[in-house]
Formats: C-alpha cells, sequence, structure tokens
C-alpha cells in the first residue's frame, strides 16, 4: 500500500500572477483541494458525509508553507498528501506539489487540524477507527520539524538541478 497518494494538476492562466507564476494563495488551493481528493478516493470518506454522519470534521488550526520552486501557467504538477502525525485530537499531513517527474518539489505544506465536534463547538478525541485510517497512511519523517524538512528538501532541490 502506498502511503503517499498524488493527483496530477494543471496550472492555469488565471492563478498566475502577471509574470506567469502561481499566485502563492493559490498553492494553498491548489494542495487544499488535492488532499481533499486524496481523502475521498483513498481513505474511502468525503468530509461532507463524515461530518453529517458523526457531527465531527477536522479544523485547521495551523499551516506552514516553504515555496521551494516557482511554478509556471501551463506546468502540469504532482500533488501528494500524507499523514506525518496523528494525535489524540490532532494530526498533522504533509502536502507536496512537485514536478510531474517528482524531481524537484516547489512547495511543502504542513498543515496541523484538530477533531471538532461542530455541535458542541469543542474538541474531541479521535473515534479508533480514524486513528486506524489516518495510521494506513502514516509516513514517520526524519525531519521532524518544519524548518529542517523544508531545508532538506531545497538541499533535495539542489542535488536533482
Amino acid at each position: 500500500m502506498n502511503k503517499e497518494v498524488s493527483t496530477t494538476v494543471k496550472v492555469r492562466f488565471s492563478d498566475c500572477d502577471p509574470i506567469g507564476h502561481l499566485n502563492n494563495v493559490k498553492y494553498l488551493e491548489y494542495m487544499f483541494n488535492a488532499r481533499e481528493d486524496h481523502v475521498e478516493e483513498f481513505y474511502g470518506f468525503t468530509y461532507e458525509e463524515y461530518t453529517q454522519k458523526t457531527g465531527c470534521t477536522w479544523i485547521a488550526i495551523q499551516n506552514e508553507i516553504a515555496y521551494l520552486k516557482e511554478v509556471r501557467y501551463n506546468d502540469q504538477v504532482l500533488i501528494s498528501s500524507k499523514t506525518i502525525d496523528v494525535g489524540d485530537r490532532t494530526a498533522k499531513v504533509e502536502i507536496l506539489m512537485k514536478s510531474q517527474d517528482e524531481k524537484t518539489i516547489h512547495a511543502v505544506l504542513w498543515v496541523t487540524v484538530i477533531y471538532f465536534n461542530v455541535k458542541t463547538r469543542k474538541s474531541e478525541v479521535h473515534p479508533k477507527e480514524i486513528k486506524e485510517t489516518f495510521g494506513k497512511f502514516f509516513v514517520d519523517l526524519d525531519q521532524k520539524d518544519f524548518q529542517s524538512r523544508s531545508k532538506f528538501l531545497r538541499i533535495q532541490n539542489a542535488k536533482n538541478s
């Protein structure tokens, strides 16, 4: 089983700045949309269905992003995601935007989410089945903090260019 799932996306002209680079805000949009698709396709549910069924969802409480190499209009990029931490109430996901040949990392995003009950407006402990589902896609990274991870990926890009 592949623990890092991915999809390919084409960068649209309307999402770029006047010099043809993907707008910084659009990186986030592309990456979050890809993650939503990954959860549906590989984890087996949509956030909407899950919330309707359980009354709970995940709320982003922290985003950390590093823009490592520009993405240009009409580029095809591979966006991958994986679970890198699962706690009682929180989880952390890494989303990478890469070149199609996977030799260049364009951006890295770490999203920390909290499991949240919509009705009580409070966080709750992850149910056992969710921890197990996330665990199937868990990847233990060598770099344990965001700065170390982004530095590592920059070095990888330099080696591959």
